[in-house]
């Protein structure tokens, strides 16, 4: 097997360190200092399972690399439509593309059966730009139950949790999802092949619609979120509306409300991703967790005012930021992210 992880930060860089400990041949496809230290002295993974150091080989250039087995994509879904000419030369003909993100992937509606299948997202997906670059055929979804941080370059501190779920967007479950699933677990992670990959998108979409956006808006932690009365009250109404708009388009995240803010208070004094690009000045992911979500609802019919007013507020945050980035661009997509 013949993996490339493109943009190798915290998540990619762990996930090709496991890959190649198992045997794996694996490209990490970074840039800057992370790069450099790579190639010096290899991937070192500090956790708690038992800190190991890995040496796949690293560049900054796809064309080094040539055509893989799979595509493992550690980059923000922000920078997918611009990811084309960096992914072009890793595909074959077979060429799965894993892409581990938060939120609503651009495949969502890629053969779903029902009233809104082949709908394209335009929040996530504008003008077809992430399908023309990530080829719908070649998704495999991959929803991360891991926490990781680059503590220095060339070095990934891992926080939590090993688990990967994969799937097909048709539900099946393939030959490649099995093989990649395989070495994934030979390399100490867990990676389930799920045929329902979308309710754990909206297990996870629960907390981050809700916790993303509000973190970056009171540049509070998960768990002073929780401690504050009326934040907690404005996580339980975002996730109802969230929870109502999965159903209207067929899925139920079988997970009570309850039980998906205790798990998120768990995680302490804890910086959501968002909170963390913020405080770094860089593009704030929030297209594919508020804005898709509205955009099913007004799909749906669903109600969400909750929804919408955070969406408003983080929005202009979000172009406050960056001014004028967009959706990412090619230069800056295999910077590590935050």
């Amino acid at each position: 097997m013949k993996v490339a992880v493109l943009g190798a930060g915290a998540i990619g860089a762990y996930v090709g360190a496991a890959l190649h400990r198992a045997g794996v041949e694996v490209h990490l496809i970074a840039r800057g200092e992370h790069l450099q230290a790579i190639r010096r002295s290899g991937v070192r993974v500090l956790t708690p399972r038992g800190d190991f150091v890995a040496h796949p080989h690293a560049t900054d250039d796809p064309h080094q690399v040539g055509p893989v087995d799979h595509v493992f994509l550690g980059l923000k879904a922000n920078s997918y439509a611009a990811a084309g000419p960096m992914i072009a030369p890793l595909l074959h003909e077979a060429t799965s593309i894993i892409a581990a993100q938060n939120g609503i992937p651009w495949w969502y509606f890629h053969g779903l059966k029902g009233p809104y299948e082949g709908y394209r997202i335009e929040s996530v997906d504008p003008a077809g730009a992430v399908t023309t670059a990530l080829p719908l055929d070649r998704a495999v979804g991959c929803v991360v139950y891991a926490a990781t941080e680059i503590e220095a370059p060339g070095v990934v501190r891992h926080l939590e949790g090993t688990r990967f779920s994969i799937g097909e967007p048709s539900g099946e479950s393939t030959e490649r999802c099995r093989s990649f699933s395989q070495a994934a677990v030979a390399g100490g992670l867990k990676c389930p092949v799920e045929r329902d990959l979308r309710r754990d998108i909206w297990i996870k979409l629960m907390g981050n619609i809700a916790f993303n956006p509000i973190s970056a808006l009171a540049r509070a932690t998960m768990a002073g979120i929780c401690r504050h009365d009326g934040t907690r009250e404005l996580v339980r109404a975002m996730m109802a509306e969230t929870v109502e708009v999965a159903r209207r388009v067929g899925c139920d995240p079988g997970i009570s409300i309850e039980r998906r803010l205790r798990g998120a208070e768990k995680a302490g004094e804890h910086k959501t991703s968002t909170l963390q690009d913020l405080e770094k000045g860089k593009p704030l992911e929030l297209d594919v967790l508020l804005a898709a979500v509205v955009e099913l609802a007004d799909l749906t019919g669903a109600e969400v005012p909750t929804l919408r007013a955070i969406h408003a507020v983080s929005d202009l945050l979000a172009e406050n930021v960056t001014p004028g980035t967009g959706n990412g661009s090619a230069g800056a997509l295999l910077d590590p992210p935050g």
